[in-house]
Parts: C-alpha cells; sequence; structure tokens
C-alpha cells in the first residue's frame, strides 16, 4: 500500500513534513549542542580555565594535587601592582602577573621578540629569571629587548613584547601597563608581604565530571575572602548573554517541535481523507476494522522509521553544513553533540504520528462501505476534540523536554491559546460577515467571497493554523532582535575603553584640557572615596575572617552627585533634593541585596579613621556593561564634603591612538591608567559569534515555518481544485477563477497575520519579563510585518499550488481528485 501511495503522490506532503521535522528538530538540537559546548570553550578564555579559586592570600597547594589526582590541569597565578625600574629616573607602576608554567589552561597566550611585532602564539610563559613586557613600556622606560629590569630586590632580562593573555579581564590586570612573569621568581623580589594588595588564583580545566567532583570539594574548604570563579562569577557580561542565547537556542527548538507537529497533523489529515474511498472499498470486499487498522498501523511504523532515518541524517548534514560555514568564527572545535539530538528528533516523529497522525487513520476502519455507493456519505476521519487535547498534550511534553523549561513552554502555549481563541472568534465573525459584501461585489470577489463562506469552518481552522505558524515565526524574530539589539547597546563602538582613577583635585583642570585638545571624548569626573560599611541599625556587621553567613563588613568606592547618575534608574525610594543638607545615601540594588538594605536603614561606616552614618533614601538599578564610571554607594555633596577624595573617569580610545596614553603617564605619573580596550573586543567577539548562532538557528525555523504554511494551504487544496475545475468546465475565464483563489487565500493570510501580531507581542512580553530576565517595549514595526507577510505568504502559496487549475485539461483533475 506504500508503495502505490508513492508511486500516486499520496505520500508526499506526510513524508515531507516526517523527514523536515525530525530534520529540523535533530538538526537545530545537534547545531545548538555543540554550538553551545563551543561558545562555553571560547568564553573559558576569560579565565584561560574552566573553573578558577580566587584568594587574596596564598593558598593550599593539596588543592592543586588533588585537582591532578582526578585529572584535572592545574595551573597558579598571582596579580599584584608593582613599581618596575630600569634606571634610577626611569620607573613605572605596571601591572604584574606572575604565572606558571602550564598557564594557560584554556586560550591562547601571545608573544612577540619586538615591541608592536608581529605576534605568535606560545604554550607557556617567560622562563625564570625572564619578563615580558607590554608594547607601550618599552618607550615609557626606554629598553628594549635583551635589557635588565628590577621588581622589588631582583632584576630580569627582558626577553620580549606580551600581546595577549586570554584571561586579560581577571584580577589586577588594568593598573598600568602589563608586566608578565614566572611565578617561581615571586619570593626572589620580596615585594609580596604580609598585608600586600596581592590576588592568588588556583585554576583547573579538563572533563565535566571531574571539574564537578573536585568543585564540590573545594566548596567545603573555602575560607573566607577566598571564591569559586566560573564564566558566570568571572564575567557576568558574558555569562548572562550566554544564559539569554541558551535560552534562545532553546526557544527556538521548541518553536521547531511546534511547528514540526502542526505540519505532520495537517499532512496526515489530508493523507487520512484521501484514504476514505479506499477503505470503503476494501470493508465492501469483506475486510474487518481490525485488519484495517493493522494494516494501517504497520503502515504508519514503517513510514515513520523510515522517515526518521531520512530525517536524523537530514540532521545531521544540517548541523554539518552549518559549522562548515561557521568554523571559521568559532576559534575552538566544536565536540559531537552525542545521541540525544537524534533521540529528540526520533521520539518528536514517534509522538507526532502517535498523537496527530494516528487518531484520522484509526478511524477509517469506521468507514461505511456505502460510500462505495454514495459518496455524500460523511467522512470519518475529522478530528474530535480529545484530539485536540491529545495534540496540544504531546507538543506540550515534547517542548518541555526539549527545553527543561516551564516559562519558555507557558510563554509559548499562552501564545499559541490567544491564537486559537481570538482565531476561530475572529475567523467565524469576519467569514461569516463576508455575505453581505459579497452580495454587492463584481464577480472576482463574489466568487472569492462565496468560497470563504461555503468552507466557513474549514477556513476558520485554516486561519487558526496559519496563524500560529506566523506567530511563532514572529515570536523568534521579536526575541532575536531584541537579543541583538541589547547586545549591540550594552558595547556600542564608542564605548569607553579606557578608565582613569586617582586623579587629585589639583589635576582636574589639566586632566580635562589635555584630553579636550587631544579630542579625546571623556565621561563626567566622578568623585571617589574609599571607606568600610561597619553596621546597619547600629548592630555591627561581622568581618570577613569571622567566617560567618549573611552581611559583612566591606569596603567600597563612595561618590557623590546631586542628581541621579546617567545610566542609573531608581527602584525604590526617592532621589534626594539638589540643596538637601540630610545624611542620605542611595544604595545599588544587588548591593542592598547582599548588605540585607531597605529604606530607612541607618547605615555606619568608616572613613580613614572618621565615622560616617547616612539613611538609605533609594535604591537604584544600573547597568555594569555600560563602560562608564559606576558606584554601589552614592552620597550627597555636604555629606562627603569634609572627606578627601580623589577623581576618575572613562573615555573611548582607537587603537590607532594608543600612543597617547604614553604621553598622558608622563604627564600625569601619578594617574593609574585602566586598560579595557582588549577586554572588551573579547566580550565583543563573543557577543558576535552568539549572534551569528542566533542568525542561523533563526533561519532554520524559518524554513520549518514555511513548510507548515505549505502543509497548510494543501490541507484545502483538493476541494479547491475540485470547485476550480467545475468552473473551467463551465466556461470561466483563467482570470477569474486565479483572481478569486489569489482573493480567498489574502483573506485567510491577512486575519493570520492580524492575529499572529497579537499573539507575538502578547508572548514576547511574557518570554521578555519572566524567560529572559529583559525589559518589554512594544514593537511598532511588527504590525505591518504580520499583517504583510500574511497577506503575501499565504495568497502566494494558494494561487501557486492551485496554478495547476488553470493550466490542466478540466476533465484530467476532476479524474484525478
Amino acid at each position: 500500500m506504500l508503495a502505490r501511495d508513492w508511486r500516486g503522490g499520496e505520500l508526499g506532503i506526510l513524508v515531507m513534513a516526517l523527514v523536515l521535522a525530525v530534520g529540523v528538530v535533530s538538526g537545530i538540537s545537534a547545531f545548538t549542542t555543540r554550538l553551545q559546548s563551543a561558545l562555553e570553550q571560547e568564553s573559558h578564555r576569560f579565565l584561560a580555565a574552566d573553573l578558577v579559586v580566587r584568594s587574596s592570600r596564598e593558598m593550599a597547594v593539596d588543592w592543586l594535587l588533588e585537582g591532578q589526582a582526578v585529572g584535572l590541569d592545574t595551573a597558579t597565578t598571582l596579580a599584584f601592582p608593582s613599581m618596575v625600574y630600569a634606571a634610577e629616573d626611569s620607573m613605572q607602576l605596571v601591572s604584574v602577573k606572575a604565572v606558571s608554567q602550564s598557564y594557560p589552561l584554556r586560550g591562547e597566550l601571545s608573544f612577540s621578540s619586538e615591541p608592536f611585532g608581529e605576534a605568535r602564539k606560545v604554550l607557556s610563559g617567560p622562563g625564570p629569571g625572564e619578563v615580558w613586557l607590554d608594547s607601550r613600556l618599552f618607550p615609557l622606560l626606554d629598553v628594549s629587548v635583551g635589557s635588565t629590569v628590577a621588581i622589588g630586590d631582583a632584576r630580569f632580562r627582558v626577553a620580549g613584547a606580551v600581546r595577549a593573555e586570554p584571561d586579560q579581564a581577571a584580577g589586577m590586570y588594568g593598573y598600568g601597563p602589563r608586566l608578565l612573569m614566572n611565578y617561581e621568581d615571586i619570593d626572589a623580589t620580596g615585594v609580596v608581604q604580609p598585608g600586600s594588595r596581592v590576588e592568588f588564583r588556583q585554576l583547573y580545566a579538563g572533563e565535566d565530571a571531574a571539574l564537578q567532583r573536585h568543585r564540590a570539594l573545594l566548596e567545603s574548604q573555602l575560607q573566607p575572602g577566598q571564591r569559586l570563579l566560573d564564566i558566570n562569577q568571572g564575567q557576568p557580561g558574558i555569562g548572562k548573554a550566554l544564559e539569554r542565547a541558551e535560552s534562545f537556542l532553546l526557544l527556538a527548538g521548541s518553536l521547531g517541535v511546534v511547528l514540526a507537529g502542526v505540519a505532520i497533523a495537517l499532512a496526515a489529515g489530508r493523507f487520512s481523507e484521501r484514504h476514505n474511498d479506499y477503505v470503503a472499498i476494501m470493508k465492501s470486499l469483506g475486510a474487518t476494522s481490525a485488519s484495517i487498522n493493522l494494516l494501517y498501523g504497520r503502515s504508519l511504523l514503517l513510514l515513520g522509521a523510515l522517515a526518521t532515518a531520512a530525517g536524523c541524517l537530514l540532521g545531521w548534514g544540517i548541523q554539518a553544513l552549518f559549522f562548515s560555514v561557521f568554523a571559521e568564527q568559532l576559534p575552538v572545535q566544536p565536540g559531537p553533540g552525542g545521541p540525544r539530538p537524534y533521540l529528540i528528533g526520533s521520539a518528536t516523529a514517534l509522538t507526532c504520528l502517535m498523537c496527530f497522525a494516528w487518531p484520522p487513520l484509526r478511524r477509517l476502519s469506521s468507514a461505511s462501505p456505502l460510500r462505495v455507493l454514495r459518496r455524500d456519505m460523511p467522512l470519518e476521519t475529522r478530528r474530535s476534540i480529545r484530539d485536540y487535547l491529545l495534540g496540544l498534550l504531546a507538543v506540550s511534553a515534547l517542548m518541555l523536554w526539549y527545553s527543561g523549561d516551564w516559562t519558555l513552554t507557558g510563554a509559548v502555549l499562552a501564545g499559541l491559546a490567544i491564537t486559537v481563541g481570538l482565531g476561530m472568534l475572529l475567523a467565524l465573525t469576519l467569514l461569516k460577515g463576508g455575505r453581505m459584501v459579497g452580495m454587492s461585489a463584481g464577480s472576482i470577489w463574489r466568487l472569492a467571497l462565496a468560497g470563504l463562506q461555503r468552507r466557513g469552518a474549514a477556513n476558520a481552522l485554516q486561519v487558526v493554523i496559519f496563524a500560529m505558524a506566523i506567530m511563532l515565526l514572529l515570536v523568534l524574530v521579536l526575541v532575536r532582535t531584541s537579543l541583538i539589539d541589547e547586545w549591540q547597546t550594552q558595547l556600542p563602538e564608542d564605548a569607553p575603553n579606557h578608565f582613569v582613577i586617582n586623579i587629585g583635585p589639583e589635576e582636574l583642570q589639566s586632566v580635562e584640557q589635555m584630553l579636550r585638545e587631544e579630542g579625546v571624548a571623556s565621561e563626567a569626573l566622578y568623585p571617589m572615596i574609599r571607606g568600610r560599611i561597619m553596621a546597619v541599625n547600629e548592630q555591627p556587621l561581622p568581618t570577613r575572617e569571622a567566617g560567618e553567613d549573611g552581611p559583612r563588613q566591606r569596603e567600597s568606592n563612595f561618590t557623590w552627585s546631586t542628581t541621579l547618575p546617567a545610566g542609573n534608574k531608581l527602584v525604590a525610594g526617592e532621589w534626594w533634593p539638589a540643596d538637601t543638607t540630610e545624611a542620605l545615601v542611595s544604595v545599588e540594588r544587588e548591593f542592598a541585596e547582599r548588605m540585607e538594605l531597605q529604606i530607612g536603614d541607618k547605615v555606619s561606616f568608616l572613613v580613614g579613621a572618621q565615622p560616617l552614618a547616612a539613611t538609605v533614601s533609594s535604591i537604584r538599578e544600573l547597568d555594569w556593561q555600560s563602560m562608564r564610571p559606576n558606584f554601589f554607594l552614592v552620597f550627597p555633596p555636604h555629606v562627603l564634603a569634609d572627606y578627601p577624595a580623589t577623581f576618575m573617569t572613562s573615555f573611548h580610545l582607537a587603537a590607532q591612538n594608543k600612543v597617547f596614553l604614553n604621553r598622558f603617564i608622563r604627564s600625569f605619573p601619578t594617574i593609574t591608567v585602566i586598560e579595557m580596550d582588549l577586554v572588551i573586543d573579547q566580550i565583543r567577539n563573543i557577543v558576535n559569534q552568539v549572534s551569528a548562532a542566533v542568525e542561523l538557528v533563526l533561519a532554520i525555523i524559518l524554513a520549518t515555518g514555511a513548510l507548515v504554511l505549505v502543509a497548510g494551504v494543501q490541507a484545502s487544496v483538493d476541494a479547491r481544485m475540485h470547485e476550480s475545475s467545475i468552473l473551467r468546465a463551465l466556461g470561466a475565464r483563467r482570470q477569474l477563477i486565479l483572481g478569486g483563489l489569489l482573493i480567498e487565500f489574502a483573506t485567510l493570510g491577512l486575519f493570520a497575520g492580524l492575529l499572529a501580531t497579537v499573539a507575538a507581542e502578547l508572548s514576547v512580553a511574557i518570554l521578555q519579563l519572566f524567560a529572559l530576565d529583559m525589559s518589554y517595549s512594544p514593537s511598532p514595526w511588527l504590525w505591518p510585518l504580520g499583517l504583510l507577510s500574511g497577506t503575501v505568504l499565504i495568497a502566494g502559496l494558494g494561487v501557486f499550488s492551485c496554478r495547476r487549475v488553470v493550466s490542466s485539461p478540466p476533465v484530467a483533475l476532476l479524474r484525478e481528485i
């Protein structure tokens, strides 16, 4: 039977729907699984490892030995600011990083034999007795390769220039130009003493299972002042981008599951309808209902097995093709996707066959043998409410299994529910109202509106199906646009990439003048005072060394302002008047949560040896990715007027203008410049890769949506072809038939686009607010896009599918149908 149906073209749409459903779901799953793995590996470059322990004092060597015992690679780094001397009058504050021979564990270390020379990748850092200098340090210290420089009590040979480190965003990298040295040389320098401002790091990399075991061991032994870091803690901006990208990819895969199920349901419904007469003949010849069920059940399983195998092969080809296109943008080779994507594809096919295709096929056994003689007998394959509920339950279970996220699944289902509810109501109302319009319309419009009215219930169902497909595609486009726009807004090309701190009050005018003369656009100059929070509501806070849970004493930078700083948003309380004399403080939201602060709390501080008390008047939310100076604590100006302050600012400096920093540092030797440009480039590279992945996945889902639209159109093609063939046999012109079909499908598409746009806006609002942690704003451009795409796509597909009616003899079409 399958062979005969294949030769007769009966299985074309169903097999295509099954193959593409399995191919798209397994392809997206394999692609996203491997891509997430590759992006996570790339993101680990920011730590030079998979897992890092950070501490302000030296850590136990036993941790490294235990990590090696479970198969992990390990390394050690130490970062601190220090003066480097080339001669008595040639010195410079630098950011020293001492690294062990195994550093880095992830990412690449670049080195050049001459300053600003050709960079080449190396496997390890400088050897004992050697240092690598930032290229800018050579003219600042007036040294060359082979010269000698001193750090503390030890002298070192300059062996080359350090060009790039994978974890430049870590630790004290930014306090002046970089100097890289060997970890074994630290003791000889004598610069690291008790109380020194240093940052020790232990680096670990290896298999995930071993990492998780060692992580659990470390967590049980961490002391106060020690912290475990992964990509989410080490670089929260990157971690958040990857988290949102993962949510998007899961959303895309979930929508792929829904679209695949709808396509199979539509194709299977058409297949079963065209087999009513076949079953009636078999029953008239003595076939029993049980034998018919067995025949179609075995046929469906065989068809599903063949289509699943072909779909898995297609899915493998899809992900392989995308990775071949995407390979140049990935600095690491993605690992294997494993069997899970193809298990998901197979489960999707089996579930959709059993829940969408089998119910109408099972009812074929109830077809009456009288249909052989009476073609007006009702069909037995129409779906019941129970069938729709079964399909909804199946799709929901597949989406939840695939995404593992109740919020994503709920948002999509809410959009579908809105589409179905409003769709049936609007479609039936508008299509019923078409009778009055059709009475006074011209011949083409009267023909089209009569067709809409005659198939009112079927057309309403088609509108809902079209609206569901378009809604899911619009949701994906909206979320993709929101994500990429937010990423680009966070890191614009002119974002500040250098911070300047320790500016004395007497240097303010000179700094502003030099930046202005050089054409360097800078942020405002912010006062900065260092202080320690000591008590809340007169209850002393424990020190970090006490090891107690909850809020503890901690140091922070203070500033003052009469107005709410740019990029800050009040989430609680009110901002103070410009002329206030009250002792108030505004607290950043996450800081307030960690310190358990609320509006009205009285907080006690210590600035140097001077006490300070203030009342929490507001809580702010701010964007740490803006690269502007940001502060946890902001006071009115008069509160900090009696405390000594330095100032800070940030500015953007193009790569070709980096030489300006040498002149700037020479002019203001006590000022510290923190360079963020390389870090920003790393972040931007990750974001660009994630954006490209989002674009590729969107293209796959758009192809799946097109399949649903084609299947939806095909569901009613037979009836329309039959009517059009009769019209042609009665002498209707080509323009009349095609014009009527164009108007009919365009009307359905317009209704579907309207419903899809409303449901998409509501679904995206739910997704952005509850699943993606984003702010929601309406998208006016979505309305013309939704209406136009629905009208044009459905009208084009409908006319294209029925084009044979005007190019083939009517008698041939009537015999075929």
